[in-house]
């Protein structure tokens, strides 16, 4: 793969360049909608929940953040990727250049999207009184397994849009119905422990876990998360790949 976007290089820059200007065309903001869209909807969901779920609760608007900043970043980078070989159809159709670089450009700008928008969250850790912690750096090992997850989930996304257009909305349903399961706004303590063990097969859930526990606890999180976060980046990666392989052909037939 480093190879083929060694030798696709200036297309794939010019597909990143192209869906980040495209993103923002047209807008008075333009990449302040990157800062403004997630601060927008923790005011919101910090006016709404804090009196029902955290009023008493050290912390909350980091631990709101911590968990729309995770899903958001996943919403984002598998919902604009489910599209990436349909709308780049003109190209590959009539070019013989790897199919999966559409996704991956969309995923570089989403990565750009989230990046910027880490750093408004790191401020406001600040500003919460978060103690700042050389395990901060171990930050990195989520949100690089997270874009491998990313650009899996993509993969099966975007085959799957070719031949079935009602994905978009089946999509749409599921990732409301996971954003309610990821415990974005409500904490798992009042469940039995069994329960909350349940919430582990919830894939953006381990990974805003291990967000908090080093953000918010200051805690080294536990090897089995730590296990469940590279298994689920692995399977989805290996499950998308394996689907564009076999289907590589079939995508000139139907898009």
């Amino acid at each position: 793969m480093v190879q083929t976007l060694r030798e696709h290089s200036f297309l794939f820059t010019e597909l990143v360049a192209r869906d980040f200007k495209k993103k923002y065309k047209r807008t008075l903001l333009g990449m302040l909608w990157s800062v403004l869209s997630p601060l927008l909807t923790l005011l919101v969901m910090k006016i709404i929940f804090t009196q029902f779920f955290g009023s008493g609760m050290e912390h909350y608007t980091t631990y709101l953040f911590c968990g729309n900043l995770v899903y958001s970043y996943f919403n984002e980078s598998t919902s604009q990727g489910m599209s990436s070989l349909t709308s780049n159809a003109g190209i590959f159709t009539k070019v013989n250049v790897p199919k999966y670089l559409f996704l991956l450009s969309k995923n570089v700008q989403t990565l750009i999207n989230f990046g910027i928008t880490l750093c408004v969250f790191f401020l406001f850790c600040m500003l919460d009184g978060i103690t700042f912690t050389w395990q901060f750096f171990l930050l990195l090992f989520p949100i690089t397994c997270l874009m491998a997850f990313n650009v899996g989930v993509g993969l099966i996304l975007s085959a799957l849009f070719v031949f079935f257009k009602d994905i978009q909305y089946l999509w749409s349903v599921f990732t409301m119905l996971l954003m309610y399961m990821s415990a974005i706004f409500y904490t798992t303590s009042g469940y039995s422990h069994i329960f909350q063990q349940l919430f582990y097969v919830n894939p953006v859930y381990c990974y805003i876990t291990y967000f908090r526990q080093i953000v918010i606890d200051g805690m080294l999180p536990s090897p089995g998360l730590h296990a469940l976060c590279v298994g689920y980046a692995l399977l989805a990666l290996g499950v998308g790949a394996l689907i564009y392989k076999k289907k590589n052909h079939d995508f000139l037939y139907y898009v």
